[in-house]
């Protein structure tokens, strides 16, 4: 097993095209790092030039202690499992998964033995004799990984593994996938479009956009912490919500425990332990602030006990039953977010975004206890000490100086 190290990596084609620029990454040894973004951000060409698949244009990539720039992909002691299981359909599942240790000419007798240790490690002992026509898609996938643990490389590369399971199918296989990775305790780089994925399987997720690093750090801290706009608004399903707010007077009464936001035409109670949380917040009096919600920070005000946080009252436009939540789409009219960060996530999410509609809809998930129907008007909790600020111009957190930073190690 061996770290990998990405220093100033970029990657330019011959038609100018730029994939990816700068890119630093430090990947511990036995680490489960996943890179996420959205299609095109350059994490799959990052992960092809880590596999030594496409050259490097820029920059030093590190495996253990060689410099593998100009080590080909087959001396580089890494195996790779592809979107596409790529199994030669005549091969049984037991020549599939050893048939890269034949090409090495590699001893028989070795050969079965890591051949049916990995068999056995993936519940594929049984079906060996088989052939893949003959297995369902996640038996499949787990054939690609038993050809790639059988090699025993420094570094395993997964882009896009499960992408082409279904739903049900994708969350066994997510799980065996983390198991065997705990298991094993081989260091692995794992590409995903899924922030889901990313966030139960990840020691440390990065995020990137447009081939830049937006942010690495383990999950939790990305869903509490995100560094600016775009990395907000892509960890959590549903989606950060994102509106324009302003602050009224910060520190005309400092003795009081509440500061005003206006959203629109409500206005919200901030805690002033928020802008000791957040020093630079204090230069947004009177000035727009992005304001971040989470879905999950707002509820039925009529099923919670009263108790911190602000209610206000919006209509509910859609109404979404889930079984274990409900998700709730509320009219609103703070003004849009709209900045390069917003429109990136807006393309992503298949659709344009629309700053011209004369409403804002904000996303809240709700208990399944809730009564809440299509065009009723709601009372809604919103917890003021979970919101998150941004700057408009920047899209930059608002933390303070010292924190407002993009990129990672």
């Amino acid at each position: 097993m061996a770290g990998v190290e990405l220093s100033h990596v970029g990657k330019v084609y011959h038609d100018g095209t730029r994939a990816v620029s700068d890119l630093n990454l430090h990947i511990s040894d036995g680490e489960f790092l996943v890179l996420v973004g959205p299609s095109g951000c350059g994490k799959t060409t990052a992960l092809r030039m880590i596999a030594g698949l496409e050259e490097i244009s820029e920059g030093t990539i590190t495996i253990g202690d060689r410099v593998v720039n100009h080590v080909p992909s087959r001396d580089r002691d890494v195996a790779m499992v592809f979107q596409s299981y790529a199994l030669y359909p005549h091969l049984t599942i037991r020549d599939n998964i050893g048939f890269g240790l034949q090409l090495r000419k590699m001893d028989k007798k070795e050969i079965q033995r890591r051949v049916q240790e990995a068999a056995h490690i993936l519940g594929l002992s049984d079906h060996l004799d088989r052939k893949p026509r003959n297995l369902s898609g996640g038996q499949r996938q787990r054939v690609a990984m038993g050809r790639a643990i059988v090699r025993e490389p420094q570094v395993f590369l997964m882009d896009e593994p499960l992408s082409n399971l279904d739903a049900k199918l994708r969350v066994q296989m997510r799980a065996e996938v983390a198991r065997l990775q705990r298991d094993l305790g081989t260091t692995t780089i794992y590409v995903t479009h899924d922030q889901t994925e990313a966030m139960t399987l990840g020691d440390r997720v990065a995020v990137m956009k447009q081939g830049v690093l937006q942010q690495v750090a383990e999950p939790q801290t990305l869903y509490d912490h995100p560094n600016n706009i775009f990395v907000a608004g892509f960890i959590g399903s549903p989606a950060m919500n994102l509106v324009m707010g302003t602050f009224g007077a910060i520190d005309a009464e400092p003795d009081t425990d509440r500061v005003p936001l206006r959203l629109g035409s409500h206005e919200l109670l901030v805690p002033r332990k928020v802008f000791e949380e957040r020093p630079a917040l204090a230069r947004y009096e009177n000035r727009p602030v992005v304001v971040g919600i989470r879905p999950e920070d707002l509820s039925d005000a009529t099923l919670v006990e009263p108790g911190p946080g602000e209610v206000f009252r919006a209509s509910a436009d859609l109404v979404e039953a889930m079984g274990s939540d409900v998700v709730v789409h509320l009219q609103g009219d703070a003004d849009h977010v709209d900045t390069d960060d917003t429109r990136e996530l807006a393309r992503d999410s298949g659709r344009e975004l629309d700053v011209d509609h004369e409403k804002t809809i904000v996303v809240a998930r709700f208990s399944p206890r809730t009564t809440a129907a299509e065009g009723q008007t709601l009372e809604v909790r919103v917890d003021t000490e979970r919101l998150q600020f941004f700057d408009p111009e920047t899209g930059l957190a608002v933390w303070d100086d010292t924190e407002n930073h993009v990129g990672g190690t």
